[in-house]
Protein backbone atom coordinates (compact mmCIF):
# COMPACT_ATOMS: atom_id res chain seq x y z
CA UNK A 1 0.00 0.00 0.00
CA UNK A 2 1.04 3.53 -0.96
CA UNK A 3 -0.60 6.57 0.43
CA UNK A 4 -0.32 9.59 -2.15
CA UNK A 5 -2.15 12.38 -1.11
CA UNK A 6 -5.06 11.09 0.78
CA UNK A 7 -5.88 8.80 -1.63
CA UNK A 8 -4.44 4.65 -0.79
CA UNK A 9 -3.09 2.72 -3.63
CA UNK A 10 -2.78 -0.98 -3.91
CA UNK A 11 -0.07 -1.59 -5.63
CA UNK A 12 0.52 -5.33 -6.87
CA UNK A 13 4.03 -7.14 -5.99
CA UNK A 14 6.51 -6.78 -9.17
CA UNK A 15 7.49 -9.07 -11.01
CA UNK A 16 10.13 -9.78 -13.42
CA UNK A 17 8.11 -10.09 -17.34
CA UNK A 18 8.76 -11.64 -20.27
CA UNK A 19 10.74 -9.81 -22.66
CA UNK A 20 9.23 -9.86 -25.99
CA UNK A 21 11.30 -11.11 -29.11
CA UNK A 22 12.53 -9.98 -31.96
CA UNK A 23 9.76 -11.23 -34.85
CA UNK A 24 7.17 -10.49 -32.41
CA UNK A 25 4.54 -7.60 -34.03
CA UNK A 26 4.54 -5.79 -31.61
CA UNK A 27 7.87 -4.51 -31.55
CA UNK A 28 7.07 -3.06 -35.51
CA UNK A 29 3.56 -0.94 -34.16
CA UNK A 30 3.71 2.56 -33.21
CA UNK A 31 2.76 2.46 -29.42
CA UNK A 32 -0.25 4.69 -27.94
CA UNK A 33 -0.08 7.30 -25.65
CA UNK A 34 -1.09 7.12 -21.69
CA UNK A 35 -4.06 8.82 -20.95
CA UNK A 36 -3.79 8.00 -17.05
CA UNK A 37 -0.58 7.64 -15.81
CA UNK A 38 -1.57 7.76 -12.23
CA UNK A 39 -3.97 4.61 -12.24
CA UNK A 40 -2.44 1.39 -10.22
CA UNK A 41 -1.70 -0.52 -13.61
CA UNK A 42 0.29 2.01 -14.85
CA UNK A 43 2.29 2.68 -11.74
CA UNK A 44 2.19 -1.27 -11.64
CA UNK A 45 3.56 -1.39 -15.32
CA UNK A 46 6.85 0.73 -14.34
CA UNK A 47 7.63 -0.57 -11.24
CA UNK A 48 7.70 -4.18 -13.10
CA UNK A 49 9.60 -2.48 -16.26
CA UNK A 50 12.34 -1.27 -13.45
CA UNK A 51 12.31 -4.96 -12.05
CA UNK A 52 12.79 -6.56 -15.50
CA UNK A 53 15.57 -4.07 -16.92
CA UNK A 54 17.79 -4.69 -13.62
CA UNK A 55 17.32 -8.58 -13.73
CA UNK A 56 18.01 -8.20 -17.48
CA UNK A 57 21.51 -6.26 -16.23
CA UNK A 58 19.63 -3.86 -19.00
CA UNK A 59 20.13 -0.17 -19.58
CA UNK A 60 16.70 0.59 -21.02
CA UNK A 61 13.28 -1.19 -21.50
CA UNK A 62 10.44 -0.15 -23.30
CA UNK A 63 6.63 -1.35 -22.56
CA UNK A 64 6.21 -2.95 -25.96
CA UNK A 65 9.25 -5.03 -25.03
CA UNK A 66 6.62 -6.65 -23.03
CA UNK A 67 3.68 -6.91 -25.08
CA UNK A 68 2.33 -3.43 -24.20
CA UNK A 69 1.65 -1.16 -26.78
CA UNK A 70 2.31 1.85 -24.52
CA UNK A 71 4.36 5.02 -24.62
CA UNK A 72 6.47 4.13 -21.79
CA UNK A 73 9.78 2.96 -21.09
CA UNK A 74 12.95 2.97 -18.30
CA UNK A 75 16.01 4.85 -18.42
CA UNK A 76 18.13 2.95 -15.93
CA UNK A 77 21.96 3.87 -16.53
CA UNK A 78 24.05 1.59 -14.07
CA UNK A 79 27.41 -0.45 -14.77
CA UNK A 80 26.93 -3.76 -15.40
CA UNK A 81 27.53 -6.93 -16.92
CA UNK A 82 26.36 -5.83 -20.45
CA UNK A 83 27.56 -2.25 -20.25
CA UNK A 84 29.70 -2.08 -17.86
CA UNK A 85 31.17 1.72 -18.34
CA UNK A 86 27.67 2.70 -17.92
CA UNK A 87 27.26 5.98 -16.22
CA UNK A 88 25.22 5.64 -12.81
CA UNK A 89 21.42 7.31 -12.74
CA UNK A 90 18.60 6.25 -11.00
CA UNK A 91 15.72 4.25 -13.14
CA UNK A 92 13.73 6.99 -15.26
CA UNK A 93 10.06 6.45 -15.99
CA UNK A 94 9.78 7.87 -19.39
CA UNK A 95 5.81 8.91 -20.08
CA UNK A 96 4.79 9.90 -23.76
CA UNK A 97 7.76 11.18 -24.59
CA UNK A 98 9.11 13.85 -27.39
CA UNK A 99 12.38 14.35 -28.63
CA UNK A 100 11.99 18.38 -28.92
CA UNK A 101 15.97 18.97 -30.83
CA UNK A 102 18.84 16.57 -31.72
CA UNK A 103 22.42 17.86 -32.18
CA UNK A 104 23.93 17.87 -36.00
CA UNK A 105 26.38 15.45 -34.60
CA UNK A 106 26.08 11.74 -35.01
CA UNK A 107 28.23 9.12 -33.15
CA UNK A 108 28.42 5.83 -33.41
CA UNK A 109 28.59 3.29 -30.49
CA UNK A 110 27.48 -0.12 -29.52
CA UNK A 111 23.80 -1.55 -28.67
CA UNK A 112 22.56 -4.27 -27.39
CA UNK A 113 18.59 -4.84 -26.93
CA UNK A 114 16.90 -7.18 -24.21
CA UNK A 115 14.71 -7.97 -27.75
CA UNK A 116 17.37 -9.29 -29.94
CA UNK A 117 19.42 -11.30 -27.89
CA UNK A 118 23.05 -12.36 -28.78
CA UNK A 119 23.41 -9.42 -31.03
CA UNK A 120 25.43 -6.23 -31.24
CA UNK A 121 25.25 -3.08 -33.30
CA UNK A 122 27.60 -0.08 -33.99
CA UNK A 123 25.12 2.57 -34.41
CA UNK A 124 24.79 6.30 -34.99
CA UNK A 125 22.88 8.39 -32.78
CA UNK A 126 22.44 12.08 -31.92
CA UNK A 127 25.24 12.88 -29.91
CA UNK A 128 22.66 14.94 -27.81
CA UNK A 129 19.15 15.30 -27.58
CA UNK A 130 16.87 17.66 -25.89
CA UNK A 131 13.50 15.94 -24.83
CA UNK A 132 9.73 16.26 -22.93
CA UNK A 133 8.37 13.65 -21.01
CA UNK A 134 6.24 12.83 -17.82
CA UNK A 135 7.39 11.06 -14.85
CA UNK A 136 5.58 8.88 -13.03
CA UNK A 137 4.05 11.38 -10.65
CA UNK A 138 2.75 12.72 -13.85
CA UNK A 139 5.50 16.15 -13.49
CA UNK A 140 6.32 17.71 -17.30
CA UNK A 141 10.25 17.46 -17.55
CA UNK A 142 12.34 18.84 -20.05
CA UNK A 143 15.93 17.53 -19.98
CA UNK A 144 19.04 17.88 -22.23
CA UNK A 145 20.67 14.00 -22.73
CA UNK A 146 24.34 13.40 -24.06
CA UNK A 147 26.40 10.89 -24.91
CA UNK A 148 25.71 7.36 -23.53
CA UNK A 149 22.26 8.27 -21.90
CA UNK A 150 20.78 10.15 -25.12
CA UNK A 151 21.99 6.71 -26.84
CA UNK A 152 19.59 4.64 -24.24
CA UNK A 153 17.16 7.30 -24.85
CA UNK A 154 16.87 7.57 -28.40
CA UNK A 155 16.99 3.50 -28.68
CA UNK A 156 14.10 3.04 -26.15
CA UNK A 157 12.24 5.79 -28.32
CA UNK A 158 12.64 3.58 -31.05
CA UNK A 159 10.76 1.06 -29.39
CA UNK A 160 7.82 3.46 -29.05
CA UNK A 161 7.76 4.17 -32.95
CA UNK A 162 8.32 0.34 -34.02
CA UNK A 163 11.92 0.45 -34.32
CA UNK A 164 14.63 -1.72 -33.56
CA UNK A 165 18.31 -0.86 -33.51
CA UNK A 166 18.74 -3.33 -36.31
CA UNK A 167 16.65 -0.82 -38.82
CA UNK A 168 19.75 2.00 -37.32
CA UNK A 169 22.65 0.13 -38.64
CA UNK A 170 24.32 2.24 -41.38
CA UNK A 171 25.55 -1.46 -43.10
CA UNK A 172 25.14 -4.94 -42.36
CA UNK A 173 29.24 -5.06 -41.81
CA UNK A 174 28.01 -3.06 -38.33
CA UNK A 175 26.19 -6.29 -36.61
CA UNK A 176 28.48 -8.06 -34.64
CA UNK A 177 27.37 -11.07 -32.78
CA UNK A 178 27.68 -11.11 -28.92
CA UNK A 179 30.31 -13.45 -28.85
CA UNK A 180 32.42 -11.79 -31.78
CA UNK A 181 31.94 -8.00 -29.67
CA UNK A 182 33.11 -9.42 -26.61
CA UNK A 183 36.29 -10.65 -28.46
CA UNK A 184 36.81 -7.03 -30.14
CA UNK A 185 35.59 -4.97 -26.76
CA UNK A 186 37.99 -7.01 -24.98
CA UNK A 187 40.35 -6.18 -27.46
CA UNK A 188 39.59 -2.77 -27.11
CA UNK A 189 39.93 -3.02 -23.06
CA UNK A 190 43.43 -4.53 -23.42
CA UNK A 191 44.94 -1.79 -25.74
CA UNK A 192 43.81 1.33 -23.00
Amino acid sequence: MIFRGKQLIFRQMTQVLTITQLGNPILQQKAAAIDNFLDSDCQNLIDSLITTVQAAHGVGIAAPQVARSLRLFIVASHPNPRYPDAPMMPPTAVINPRILRVSEEMVKGWEGCLSVPNWRGFVPRHQWIEVAYYDRNGREIRQVFRDFVARIFQHEYDHLEGILFLDRLASPADLYSEEEYQKISNIAEYKR
